[in-house]
């Protein structure tokens, strides 16, 4: 599976478990941290955290990929996924407006992805 694959499959995992505001960076224009950030919000930290664990486990399920690291699932607010290529990051609203990281990589161009509508 290609960074892009990858990216629009932990997007497409997010929205099943009804993430807000997902958003797919081609950073990799821009950077060399990796290939592509997939960016979402949370309602709540129980949220995030089931958010973390359906792409960790659907992953790894379907397509035997596992997570290299994670940053800040203890608290919650903001969990870092490192997939190598694609970065996941979960925020709660408040630390996604707070950090704002869609504005300090407006140069990286956005990924189409359409939210499945209930």
């Amino acid at each position: 599976m290609d960074s892009k694959e990858k990216a629009l499959k932990i997007a497409q995992i997010l929205d099943q478990k009804k993430a807000r505001d997902i958003k797919i960076l081609e950073i990799g224009k821009v950077s060399n941290l990796g290939d592509y950030f997939v960016i979402c919000s949370a309602s709540s930290n129980v949220q995030a955290h089931a958010l973390s664990d359906e792409v960790k486990e659907k992953l790894w399920e379907e397509n035997e990929i596992d997570v290299g690291h994670i940053e800040g699932y203890a608290s919650g607010t903001w969990i870092l996924m490192d997939y190598d290529d694609v970065l996941l990051h979960i925020f709660m609203d408040e630390t996604r407006t707070f950090y704002d990281i869609e504005r300090l990589w407006h140069d990286a161009p956005e990924l189409a992805f359409e939210q499945q509508l209930d």
